[in-house]
């Protein structure tokens, strides 16, 4: 079967004033690590928090003395894993190889089916 996988990485920016630069940066960054392992398949794109008070999504980043924790998520489609299980260990091996030194926690996996 083959399988979506959502990640959701913890990135750090530093020296960084403004949320949307922040975002930019790491984006920017994810998405150069993960090309230079050649791994353009792998999506990359900012998450999103719920507000405590209105439970609108907002964007996951926040900063603290120069410094951001941007949530990204990451997507990934597995092909022929043997299960939910397997599917996530794949994708988190490989991205995470990608990414080193980055928390990586899978959020959703989705069964997309098996190629015709």
């Amino acid at each position: 079967m083959n399988y979506l996988v959502v990640m959701e990485a913890a990135w750090l920016v530093r020296d960084v004033d403004e949320i949307d630069d922040a975002i930019g940066v790491a984006v920017s960054e994810a998405g150069k690590r993960l090309n230079q392992q050649e791994m353009d398949y792998v999506e990359v794109e900012v998450g999103a928090t719920p507000c405590p008070a209105c439970g609108e999504p907002f964007d996951s980043a926040y900063i603290a003395a120069d410094t951001a924790l941007v949530g990204l998520v990451l997507e990934m489609t597995v092909f022929n894993a043997d299960g939910t299980e397997h599917a996530q260990r794949i994708a988190k091996s490989e991205v995470g190889g990608a990414l080193r030194d980055v928390p990586l926690s899978v959020i959703e996996t989705i069964e997309t089916g098996e190629d015709e």
